[in-house]
């Protein structure tokens, strides 16, 4: 597996959290509250050892496919432990948490939010790049992360064994809530944003 340089890396970490402040935005706004998030990790790990760095508690996942400038390349990952799910869908259903099963307003509302962040993510990574980048359609699935993320790329025939991870906080005085997003590029995308980002750094090198 092609390991990142660190000024690789710092880049990356760059854009998640310009594209984690996008989402941050937004996501106050639907929830009427402060909500910060930021991105102080970066990882591109082994699909293998995906399970070592973001836990096999069950979550909810939802998926989208990455189109536009760079084509069809790749995924990315919204993934909320269940509690955090249960939080954020009982706030923005209104129904108290407690329900013993997702219902199908909670997987409209996890999609509703997932969407919501990860559009304002991609709107924000490519504005930095200075490219086009849409999600599909989301997919929802309550699952342990490294098991989806697995049957995914197997499903696709996609020609992944890497991960870059950005491990998001999620910081809110009123609510507790965690997350993870995912970055699943193939080789030829990875290569075009790490290309765009050091584009971007040359001139102040």
């Amino acid at each position: 597996m092609e390991q990142l340089t660190d000024a690789q890396c710092d880049a990356l970490r760059e854009m998640g959290n310009i594209g984690a402040a996008h989402a941050a935005t937004v996501l106050s706004q639907m929830m009427n509250s402060n909500v910060e998030m930021s991105v102080p990790e970066i990882h591109l790990v082994d699909v293998s050892d995906l399970h070592s760095y973001i836990g096999d508690e069950v979550s909810a996942i939802v998926v989208f496919q990455i189109t536009g400038d760079l084509g069809n390349g790749g995924f990315v990952v919204f993934q909320m432990p269940e509690p955090t799910a249960r939080r954020m869908t009982a706030f923005v259903t209104g129904m108290q948490e407690g329900s013993p099963a997702f219902t199908d307003m909670d997987k409209s509302a996890i999609l509703e939010i997932g969407n919501i962040m990860v559009s304002a993510f991609l709107d924000g990574t490519a504005g930095l790049l200075n490219i086009l980048m849409l999600p599909s359609p989301p997919v929802f699935v309550m699952d342990m992360p490294h098991a989806a993320i697995e049957t995914i790329i197997s499903a696709q025939a996609l020609d992944i064994d890497s991960v870059v991870i950005f491990r998001t906080e999620l910081r809110s005085a009123e609510h507790e809530i965690h997350g993870n997003l995912l970055l699943l590029p193939n080789p030829l995308m990875l290569r075009d944003i790490l290309n765009l980002l050091e584009k971007l750094i040359a001139p102040h090198v």
